[in-house]
């Protein structure tokens, strides 16, 4: 099983429990490791034979647009529309990452991660 990541990828959004956090939004963090078949691509050079990450990345940046309560269901949106678009990934996993989160203390970040 061969392994495409895209790491560290930056956002600001509005996700959150809270009105003032869906109103003044905070930076996030993704991840994203997909389980594939590299061999194909690895033969031929060509990008029809491969996982098209730029499209992965468009996918993660599409829903981070779209405000929600929970970074949980933010996750499961990016696996579900990753699946869609590509039906042969063998696995995915993106972990989610508010920075600075509103929590009455010092903390760099909180963060969910989700696999199928």
């Amino acid at each position: 099983m061969d392994l495409i990541e895209l790491e560290g990828m930056e956002f600001y959004a509005y996700h959150g429990h809270y009105d003032f956090e869906q109103q003044v939004g905070a930076r996030f963090q993704v991840s994203a490791t997909i389980h594939t078949d590299c061999s194909k691509a690895g033969q031929t050079d060509n990008l029809d034979d491969a996982l098209n990450y730029q499209k992965i990345y468009d996918i993660i940046s599409e829903e981070m647009k779209v405000p929600s309560a929970l970074l949980e269901h933010v996750c499961t949106r990016i696996i579900d529309q990753i699946y869609r678009s590509f039906p042969d990934i063998e696995k995915a996993t993106i972990k989610l990452s508010k920075m600075n989160p509103p929590l009455g203390g010092e903390l760099a970040k909180v963060s969910v991660q989700l696999s199928r």
